[in-house]
């Protein structure tokens, strides 16, 4: 059992695959918003000494969900697959209802099962993150 890697997501930022297929289920690890090839983050203002002052959700739950999608299609799988998905958020009050939006654009039909979470931080300047799990037919 290897890890599915794609140069159509960004890297991870740890040692860990995009993904990783155990039966017909597909484990995503841990997606972000950040754009394959440059890992710029859309939506990221950093003042002059390089600290984050402000991000836009909207721009970031799109990008998520493109990568999401990346991976997704880089396993064999579909959007419509997906079967779960466990959304993080740092900043609840903030970003619910953009990301609430955001999320049922992209679920009109084939809705997943969904959690979401409010955190303190994740490891990079983003302000979400998606864990999906896809059942996918077998080959």
């Amino acid at each position: 059992m290897s890890g599915i890697v794609t140069d159509a997501a960004p890297k991870a930022v740890g040692a860990y695959p995009h993904a990783r297929r155990v039966g017909n289920l597909l484990f995503l690890s841990g997606v972000g918003p950040r754009r394959s090839g440059d890992n710029s983050i859309p939506g990221n203002v950093h003042d002059e000494q390089g600290r984050l002052v402000s991000y836009d959700i909207d721009a970031q739950c799109r990008q998520v969900f493109a990568n999401v999608r990346a991976v997704l299609e880089a396993s064999g799988a579909r959007w419509e697959d997906l079967v779960d998905v466990t959304v993080f958020l740092t900043d609840m009050q903030r970003d619910f209802a953009a990301y609430n939006r955001v999320y049922a654009e992209h679920f009109t039909t084939a809705q997943p099962c969904r959690t979401t979470l409010g955190i303190t931080a994740l490891p990079t300047p983003i302000a979400i993150e998606l864990k999906c799990i896809a059942a996918i037919a077998a080959t």
